[in-house]
């Protein structure tokens, strides 16, 4: 039994659908991505500059592309999921891949995330920081202590030993310099241009709203877990869509999530998409679980037929 995990942002690079032309299917959704989106779009992805391709606004639907290209790679080889799920703007693959949602929809869907999330907060007002060496709760209560009104939280319960915190750039850097002084290993201020999963998102949410009330959603095909809930999304369309919605304002709970995966009995994880981050999340959730980040199948598929040409 294995689940198919989506990355979220940071996972972009420059050239990530270089690999994936060397199948035939890439193309029919690059050519859908370019009608939707424009050729400048795809220009960016496959040239940079990195600056452009970093943008939210172009990453998040970048790496939607380039993760529904590997998810039908995959498929093609007969490597189906039990279970989906994806890290913040991963979870939108998952519920793609899962048939919530057309390609289309859900391209146009993170673009607007993207842009949203963007204009959500005057820009340098508000980052994110990874706190690596300490328990969650200890992070939990330095930030409660810096602020009870939510000017910083814990954003991602990304692993054990390691979380992402979100907010007012003030805030945020007090939280990081108390997480040293209390034993950290490392505090480190995330290449961002807002606090992601906060309160300062409910601008970007209440646009997802509005967008999802001319989307078709589906039931899923396949389990969904929920960064809400750590749990799978509920069977009805209104459910759907209010998970939808509250994913920009809520944490990710994405070790939970893994934890309650494995208690299904799933022992393999393909992360699908570009990078490997999630499969070093895995390392530190549980080792004895098998993790395959995409790129190293589909580079021996190709040297394969390259030796057999």
């Amino acid at each position: 039994m294995n689940s198919f995990i989506f990355p979220g942002q940071g996972s972009q690079y420059v050239g990530m659908l270089d690999q994936l032309r060397n199948f035939s299917i890439a193309e029919k959704y690059i050519e859908k991505a370019k009608n939707i989106l424009g050729e400048e779009f795809i220009d960016v992805i496959d040239n940079g500059p990195e600056e452009m391709l970093t943008l939210t606004e172009n990453a998040q639907p970048a790496i939607f592309l380039q993760s529904v290209i590997s998810a039908e790679i995959l498929k093609e080889m007969s490597i189906l999921p039990e279970i989906v799920a994806g890290f913040s703007l991963g979870e939108f693959s998952a519920l793609h891949f899962a048939g919530v949602m057309s390609f289309e929809d859900t391209l146009k869907l993170v673009r607007l995330r993207g842009i949203e999330m963007q204009k959500s907060i005057e820009p340098g007002k508000g980052t994110m920081a990874a706190i690596i060496g300490l328990q969650a709760s200890d992070v939990e209560k330095i930030c409660s202590e810096e602020s009870g009104c939510g000017d910083v939280i814990v954003a991602n319960y990304n692993c054990p030993g390691q979380v992402t915190i979100s907010g007012i750039k003030e805030a945020v850097d007090f939280v990081m310099k108390k997480s040293l002084e209390i034993g950290a290993k490392k505090a480190v201020q995330l290449k961002v241009s807002a606090p992601f999963h906060t309160k300062y998102m409910r601008g970007a949410s209440e646009k997802l709203r509005e967008f999802l009330e001319n989307v078709e959603i589906a039931l899923p095909k396949v389990p969904v877990v929920s960064n809400v809930t750590a749990e799978p999304y509920p069977l009805d369309v209104e459910g759907i869509r209010e998970y939808i919605v509250i994913q920009a304002v809520s944490p990710v709970r994405w070790e939970q999530s893994m934890k309650n995966i494995i208690e299904l009995g799933i022992e393999d994880f393909y992360e699908v998409g570009p990078g490997k981050v999630l499969t070093g999340m895995m390392k530190r959730i549980d080792r004895k679980r098998k993790c395959e980040f995409t790129h190293n199948i589909l580079n021996s598929i190709v040297e394969e037929s390259l030796i057999n040409a």
